[in-house]
Parts: structure tokens; C-alpha cells; sequence
């Protein structure tokens, strides 16, 4: 799966918790949280469709790491290496 289908994926995810915002403006190292201003609660059901979507498990251990778009890419990208 290249990069770019993975914003694809994130962007669409982000449509359905957020959809008055416009993702596509969001530079790479805008926490997504404050910049769409998004409850933990919204972040979760953003991860799970992710999940749902790519089949990437993110474990609770992980949730801190993704905090960026480029975070979020770069975490999917080393784990769906070899799929899609």
C-alpha cells in the first residue's frame, strides 16, 4: 500500500468523525486532535476505521504515537508493508 492510498484512507476516516473539517489543509506535523478539534473519544472511532479499513491493529500502547498525519502514515506504512 503506497503513502498516498494511506492518506486516502486517513482522510476519509477523518471525513466521518470530523466532517466540517478540511483535512487536506492539515500540514504533516499538526497534532490531529487540536487542529480538527476532536475528542478522545472521536480519535478512537477514527483508529478503528482505520482498523476496519487497512486491518491494522493499532494497540492501546501505540495510540500516543499517532498524534501527526506523517506519525499516522508512517506508523501504517511499516504496517501494511507487503499488503494492498
Amino acid at each position: 500500500m503506497t503513502e498516498e492510498q494511506i492518506r486516502t484512507t486517513i482522510f476519509e476516516a477523518l471525513r466521518k468523525i470530523a466532517p466540517e473539517a478540511d483535512a487536506h489543509s492539515l500540514s504533516p506535523d499538526d497534532d490531529l486532535r487540536q487542529a480538527l478539534d476532536i475528542d478522545s473519544f472521536d480519535f478512537l472511532n477514527f483508529l478503528v476505521a482505520i482498523d476496519e479499513k487497512l486491518g491494522v491493529d493499532i494497540p492501546e500502547q501505540d495510540y500516543g504515537k499517532l498524534r501527526t498525519l506523517k506519525s499516522i502514515v508512517d506508523y501504517l506504512s511499516a504496517h501494511t508493508t507487503g499488503r494492498g
